[in-house]
């Protein structure tokens, strides 16, 4: 469906660009322009599918933010940037907006390089304070002294501790910096945490900012204490906070003046606020109440899981569309998880669950409604989530702590000093390994495999297929094994229907041979070995003999299985979906080198790129490891084999 098929409603059609925006309507205006958003919003991601929930929760503090502030040149940052839909579309993106998330479209996220209103690339959580102040920095050290700096940040991303390590430097930073706090209560899971209860307590204590707003607009009126009396009134302030409200003293301890709470639907108050605090100097904060799915009832009413993105759903009736397949499919790999962590629980009772913020998306939700004393969903807080699994095996338990691959990158300093370094058997689940899809370069688990197997101690596997990840949980819980292990696995589905098998212990550091083969060798490391299998299958009515070799393990490798390839083939391909810099192709090179063999090497992998959004399989084409990647490499080589060899150059 073309942009011409999604039409704008009255208001929003005279807006290309925020400065449309400031120029043609007055504030009493801004409620139709903001009806008008949300229903654009509706109309493409209910046919065109995305983040939904979060982006409209925001429309009216879009809009407020955009019509008060002079974006581009005042600064606008979106932590994570599922809520940014209705600014991409207020910023010269409307007509292109049907293809967000779709291969070469516009971005699911704020990027630099898309739009001069993307001050800062987001993706994951808890950023934009930091980048906000620092370009507050950046202005004042440049004398841009009228230049605002604005960072949008929900409630669940506060409770990560980057957000408040941005808060605490801000407070001593005298710049223009308003740290906009979304509050709808609720994330992706629900919020875990002490902040949670703290927030909760602050928006149901409005005596307090009542007081006040009442005593200071009273004071700015009178002239008997002078020109000062608000000075004087900022002095017995803390006396009122202490009386009416016992946690208000959080944000303004770290030297924020905090306002609110107000709601956060009500743009013309919002707009009005907002233009105010444009004109107190110093870290501000504005706490705004919101409604995840605001003004779609069915996305108001139901899960916010399920309505974070829903895919494509009947606009009219909420009715989210699902096609049904006539055969039985494989499940996903996360659900493979999370009833395989409950199995093996069921019989280990040491075993223990941990997850930061992503019990529904790694489904470890599943072993939270079954023991709910034995899983531990710790917020966004990927450093602690390591570090607290560390402890707990310490005291001998074995814990499973699921984090994506890209987001345990925050945590690599966890790894090493808490885990590695004292050789703790924690065992870390990688899911969303590998291309991660719609979401694009912040989401791919590109690293994982580079960045864990220079670690001492540490095992790094990954399963082909969901009988594979069964063992390897299994194998990883054993009391024998008395080290950390990786393992990972993709986002999506397996290949096995008929998945749930009997456990078997896998030998660490043990492949296997998939198939048998004389004229070249594919290695291939997890899921995407399938991509090997149909490469082999097809390169046999090719007339070229491949074998194909699972090896499991990156760390330790299998050198039994390596000193069979090099000792029998010339020609070897590689196979990863990760970076092959430094990856598994780069580890089956190392052993050749390391033990004197000779061979034609081809890496396939993700190349030394930002590799933007698509689905999974329009990745692994472009960057050129799918099954017709491998047969042209297989065929590229072996053909130049035959050539020499019919020229009498090669014996």
């Amino acid at each position: 469906m073309s942009e011409s098929s999604f039409k704008a409603g009255k208001h929003l059609s005279q807006i290309e660009f925020p400065s449309d925006l400031r120029e043609k309507f007055n504030v009493d205006q801004l409620p139709d322009v903001a009806d008008d958003l949300r229903d654009f919003i509706i109309d493409v991601v209910s046919q065109k599918g995305g983040h939904f929930g979060a982006s409209l929760g925001v429309v009216e503090m879009t809009v407020a933010l955009h019509y008060v502030f002079n974006t581009p040149y005042d600064r606008l940052v979106w932590d994570v940037g599922h809520q940014a839909y209705g600014h991409k579309i207020l910023t010269g993106r409307r007509s292109v907006f049907h293809t967000n998330r779709k291969y070469n479209g516009i971005s699911g996220f704020p990027k630099i390089k898309e739009s001069e209103y993307d001050n800062f690339g987001v993706g994951h959580s808890s950023t934009s304070i930091s980048a906000a102040l620092g370009m507050a920095v950046g202005s004042r050290t440049k004398s841009e002294l009228d230049r605002q700096h604005v960072a949008v940040i929900g409630d669940g991303a506060m409770t990560a501790g980057m957000a408040f390590e941005g808060m605490n430097h801000a407070g001593v930073e005298n710049t223009n910096l308003l740290v906009v706090l979304n509050d709808n209560c609720m994330s992706i899971d629900p919020n875990v945490g002490a902040l949670k209860e703290y927030l909760t307590d602050i928006t149901t204590s409005q005596t307090y900012n009542k007081v006040k707003d009442e005593v200071w607009h009273l004071l700015g009126k009178m002239s008997r204490f002078g020109p000062n009396a608000r000075d004087i009134v900022a002095k017995v302030e803390n006396s009122i906070k202490s009386a009416l409200l016992q946690h208000s003293n959080l944000f303004e301890s770290l030297n924020f003046r905090y306002f609110g709470p107000i709601d956060g639907h009500d743009v013309i108050h919002m707009a009005k606020v907002m233009e105010d605090l444009k004109h107190i100097p110093g870290p501000k904060i504005l706490h705004c109440i919101t409604t995840k799915g605001k003004g779609y009832a069915p996305a108001e009413a139901g899960s916010p899981t399920q309505w974070h993105a829903p895919g494509i759903f009947n606009k009219d009736t909420g009715e989210i569309i699902k096609i049904t397949p006539n055969d039985p499919q494989p499940p996903k790999y996360q659900d493979v998880f999370g009833h395989t962590i409950v199995e093996l629980a069921e019989k280990n009772e040491k075993i223990v669950g941990v997850t930061p913020a992503m019990p529904s998306g790694s489904s470890l939700n599943i072993m939270m409604k079954a023991m709910p004393d034995r899983a531990f969903d710790v917020g966004i807080a990927e450093q602690h989530a390591v570090t607290f699994s560390a402890g707990m095996a310490y005291q001998g338990l074995r814990p499973f702590c699921n984090i994506y691959s890209s987001f345990m990158q925050r945590a690599y300093d966890q790894v090493i000093h808490d885990v590695a370094i004292q050789n703790l058997p924690v065992v870390f689940c990688l899911d969303r390994a590998g291309v991660a899809g719609a979401d694009g370069p912040t989401h791919h688990g590109a690293y994982d495999i580079a960045y864990m197997r220079c670690i001492p101690n540490l095992i790094v596997s990954a399963p082909m297929n969901e009988e594979e990840l069964r063992n390897l949980m299994y194998t990883s819980q054993l009391e024998e094994l008395k080290s950390p292990m990786v393992i990972r696995y993709p986002r999506g589905q397996g290949v096995m229907p008929e998945w749930k098998t009997p456990f078997k212990k896998i030998a660490i550091g043990t492949g296997r041979k998939v198939r048998s083969g004389a004229d070249v060798a594919i290695l291939t490391v997890g899921h995407i070995g399938n991509e090997g299998m149909r490469a082999a299958e097809r390169l046999a009515k090719e007339n070229c003999d491949a074998a194909l070799y699972d090896m499991r393990f990156v760390k330790p490798i299998d050198e039994m299985l390596l000193h069979e390839v090099f000792g029998k083939y010339e020609y070897v391909i590689t196979v990863e979906d990760g970076c092959v810099q430094g990856g598994f192709g780069s580890a089956v090179i190392e052993f050749m080198v390391d033990n004197g063999y000779k061979a034609d090497v081809v890496r396939l992998g993700m190349p030394d790129k930002v590799i933007e959004h698509g689905s999974q399989e329009q990745l692994y084409a472009e960057c050129q490891y799918d099954a017709d990647s491998i047969v042209r490499e297989a065929l590229r080589m072996t053909s130049e084999r035959k050539s020499l060899k019919s020229s009498g150059i090669a014996g």
